[in-house]
């Protein structure tokens, strides 16, 4: 009952109460009008106190409900990870991806649905990976800790923060030179140890800030290196290409090195006049190795009777005894991929303050580069010259949440594997990627003197954004034998799947080398293309209030959006040199589609004591659909080595933004020396949900030539607005700190998010990576020379949505992870630091929770066990220099 009242008294106020914010503020009089900014403390981070403190400064004196992570001190974020620093704020958790933190959920919502910006401004971003969701979101380990100076989480909305997030809004802030002091140097090097890999990878920042004399002009340099390898073990599980039960060990090898560099120039020729100007270079290295072992666990691939003793109500496998005397045959395979991502972003920016005013002009441009640059496969079964002989007997439990193999070691030899193999043909694909955003903006800020009314901000902001995707697929030379020698291929060992069993380990270079060998060239591919242009424009008005007791800004947001999409479409236009462009046009066509929205905020902090704040805001926001939803048209599984896996997928650029209408409600009490307590009410009603409908066996114009009997027989795809969802939430945060040096930080959200069932395949009423609880316990102590933190973070299961993809719908189990950092300060410059993340190694599981007969497919269905990895533990060593 509560719930409903406080929904519908959210629901009756959330635009109406802005428009009539103005007059019931100037009814009220006040002798003092208090400006917020200048009751702010002036915090000196230095260590894991002040840092904490500094958070809760900036929590307590804003006018918004915004959460904050700082620095302990340059290069010293709390973690090493900036995904995972953020997912100490509460309400936040944190999605992993390839061993780092990628994706960040706020307050339930889908991680689409936060919008991440750099200073303020959008920052470009691809995927490294052809198979990759295209969507919005920025990815995190892109950006190195070390080069951050702090992050604001703003989770309601404020008119004069850049539109599109609908969960919320993370700012990256950077340094500038003037800022710090002269000639000041910061240097860290450290040696990363994973107990999965067992490689010790090197991790090396440093960063130089100079100012003259007169601190009118400043340089500042940054930079950041990483090598490391990320080791993946487990066992996933599907029916095979054949429509059979099976599992298959896993093991995915990935180099992962990372470069960043960020420099800054400031010019402040006098006390009113300041300008700079930032570049930011990032690049990720992301070439990797897929190792797959299939092993069928109903009959023998088809031949003779089943191992299978039980079934699931989805018809898939779940305890399966191969005896000995009938072991079973086994397919092998190696995935061999280049992959990386760059994103540069180059921004100027020129501020004036006046007696009474200051203006503000931004001008930027921000550009990513990336995608699979080549991949190859190769495969061993049992019709070669050896690998026949290598046979599966055991015993396969699939009845939890996790695949038990209880059976023979499956581990093999390089000469085990057969004398000669060819590459797989229907590989060899390029898939370059490029997100782009140019954009300029002036803010204007005029100081008031209207009753408690003191501050009025407005400002325009255009952007040209261009998202492009493309493929090419490899022609092969028909007069080139395709055979290699697999002894040429790999080359050392690796461990492959949760038990660890040893394998040749494939020698990347060797497999692309290999297959480029064999290409007479490359050809574009029609119905992989696609590209996205938004040309965006928004205007805001926000008035500031102030008095004795209350502060706060009420405003308005327009924003107005062109989208024009371009591709190939089905046309029945003949084939070229390529197969798959058969039915694509020749030419490129274009679709346009256009949204205007205008988006209120209110925000109020009410102080009932000099150390007792609540809080209210009220709002609407909205989040773009993604560029995945936005593209023409688009085709997946074909082709491959799978049958009745081809989906064609009609895209709509005419499809209107997610938005909502949402309120908070929060109590604050600060005590003591940088200590706080708070509660925090939050609802959300989100509207115009990007839907996808599929529908099977369906006519498109064009023959299917990867299924048995060729015909026009494929799945389809469409992206329709349809339907809403509400989601309705708790925060409690404590955080206090003793006279004695410790401290805890403990933090608690509920999340109630429910979406319509039908607007999933997998009819599950559950927003997409939205944990219904999630908490954080960290404990803490330091002194001037040693310091200690522990740092526990919890969320309950999720749902993971890949549309179109392989593993498509997944239910991911809770996940719990405990960090340790320690740190001892040498001397005043010198600093030595231990970090272990997840030294509990949590595993990594993932189900199949949707109900049977639903429209995923049967191994995403009655809880069968689809996913499962082995944990590991991270410790990094380390020092660094400041002076």
């Amino acid at each position: 009952m509560l719930a409903n009242n406080f929904k519908k008294s959210l629901l009756a106020i959330n635009v109406g109460i802005v428009l009539a914010g103005a007059g019931s503020i100037g009814a009220v009089q006040a002798a003092d009008q208090v400006q917020a900014q200048e009751s702010v403390e002036v915090i000196e981070v230095r260590g894991l106190r002040a840092s904490n403190k500094a958070n809760i400064n900036e929590k307590r004196f804003a006018n918004s409900i915004v959460d904050a992570v700082n620095a302990e001190d340059i290069g010293k974020l709390p973690d090493a990870d900036v995904g995972q620093a953020l997912g100490r704020i509460p309400g936040i958790t944190v999605g992993r991806a390839f061993g780092q933190g990628s994706s960040v959920s706020i307050r339930g919502t889908d991680p689409r649905m936060t919008l991440t910006t750099l200073n303020g401004q959008n920052v470009a971003s691809t995927g490294w990976y052809d198979q990759m969701n295209i969507d919005r979101s920025f990815n995190y380990s892109m950006l190195p800790a070390e080069l951050i100076g702090g992050m604001e989480v703003y989770k309601s909305t404020q008119a004069n923060i850049v539109e599109g997030g609908i969960g919320g809004t993370v700012i990256v802030k950077t340094r500038k030179p003037l800022d710090l002091k002269a000639n000041q140097m910061f240097a860290s090097v450290k040696g990363e140890y994973g107990t999965l890999n067992e490689n010790v990878a090197p991790d090396i920042s440093a960063l130089y800030s100079w100012k003259n004399e007169e601190e009118s002009f400043g340089v500042l340099v940054a930079g950041a290196y990483v090598d490391r390898e990320y080791l993946r073990q487990g066992t996933e599980a599907d029916l095979d290409w054949g429509g059979r039960s099976s599992i298959q060990p896993s093991s995915f090898l990935q180099s992962q090195e990372r470069k960043a560099l960020d420099t800054t120039f400031q010019f402040r020729p006098s006390e009113n006049l300041d300008f700079d100007f930032h570049v930011l270079k990032l690049k990720l290295g992301a070439d990797s190795i897929g190792a797959n072992m299939y092993i069928n666990t109903d009959t023998d691939w088809g031949d003779g009777d089943s191992f299978c003793q039980k079934f699931n109500g989805a018809g898939v496998c779940t305890v399966s005894v191969t005896p000995e005397d009938k072991a079973s045959k086994i397919f092998f395979q190696n995935w061999a991929r280049q992959g990386e991502m760059t994103s540069d972003t180059y921004e100027f920016n020129g501020n004036y303050k006046g007696e009474n005013y200051s203006i503000a002009a931004t001008v930027g441009r921000t550009k990513a580069e990336g995608g699979t640059q080549m991949s190859a496969n190769f495969g061993y079964g049992w019709w070669g010259d050896k690998f026949g002989a290598v046979k599966w007997s055991g015993t396969v439990d699939a009845t939890g949440k996790q695949i038990r193999i209880d059976g023979k070691d499956m581990g093999f030899t390089r000469e085990q594997l057969d004398t000669t193999v060819g590459t797989s043909t229907w590989t060899g694909i390029k898939g370059p990627n490029e997100d782009k955003e140019t954009y300029a903006q002036v803010d204007l800020d005029l100081d008031l003197d209207f009753d408690v009314i003191n501050k009025f901000e407005a400002g325009l902001r255009v952007t040209k954004h261009e998202f492009v995707k493309q493929e090419y697929r490899a022609i092969y030379d028909a007069n080139k034998e395709n055979s290699f020698q697999t002894s040429d291929l790999y080359s050392g060992t690796m461990p492959l799947g949760y038990d660890g069993w040893t394998i040749p380990k494939a020698n990347l270079d060797a497999m692309i080398n290999a297959t480029l060998s064999l290409v007479d060239q490359f050809a574009y591919s029609r119905p992989a293309y696609g590209k996205i242009e938004e040309d965006n424009f928004s205007a805001y008005g926000m008035f500031s209030f102030a008095s004795e007791d209350y502060r706060g800004n009420f405003g308005v947001r327009y924003v107005k959006t062109d989208v024009t999409s371009s591709g190939h479409v089905i046309d029945n236009s003949p084939a070229d040199i390529l197969g798959v462009n058969a039915g694509w046009s020749e030419e490129l066509h274009s679709v346009d589609g256009s949204y205007s929205e205008f988006l209120p905020s209110l925000n109020v902090a009410y102080s009932l004591s000099e150390d007792k704040i609540i809080r209210f805001a009220a709002g609407q926001a909205i989040t773009r659909p993604n560029y995945d939803n936005l593209f023409l048209s688009a085709s997946t599984g074909y082709p491959d080595d799978r049958d009745f896996n081809e989906q064609i997928t009609y895209g709509n650029p005419d499809l209107k933004p997610m938005k909502a209408t949402q309120a908070d409600l929060s109590f604050e009490y600060y005590y003591g020396d940088g200590n706080l307590a708070s509660a925090t009410l939050f609802y959300k009603d989100i509207s115009n949900f990007i839907v996808a409908t599929t529908e099977t066996n369906q006519q498109i114009g064009v023959i299917n030539n990867d299924i048995p009997t060729p015909a026009d027989i494929w799945t389809v795809n469409n992206y329709k607005n349809a339907g809403g969802g509400e989601i309705f939430g708790l925060e409690l945060q404590v955080n206090h700190a003793w006279d004695n040096g410790f401290g805890v930080n403990v933090n608690y959200t509920y999340a109630d998010a429910q979406a319509p069932a039908e607007v999933y395949t997998d009819n599950l009423s559950k927003f997409t990576e939205a944990s219904e609880h999630s908490a954080n316990l960290v404990a803490y102590w330091e002194n001037d020379v040693y310091s200690a933190r522990a740092a526990y973070n919890w969320r309950s299961e999720y749902m993971i949505r890949e549309y179109g993809a392989y593993y498509g719908n997944r239910m991911h189990d809770d996940f719990g992870t405990l960090d340790l950092t320690f740190g001892w300060n040498i001397n005043e410059n010198l600093v030595a630091r231990l970090e272990i993340v997840n030294l509990t190694e949590e595993d990594d599981v993932q189900y199949g929770a949707a109900g049977v007969g639903t429209a995923v497919k049967p191994a995403l269905q009655d809880d069968f066990p689809t996913w499962s990895f082995r944990g590991e533990a991270i410790y990094r060593v380390g020092v660094s220099f400041q002076f």
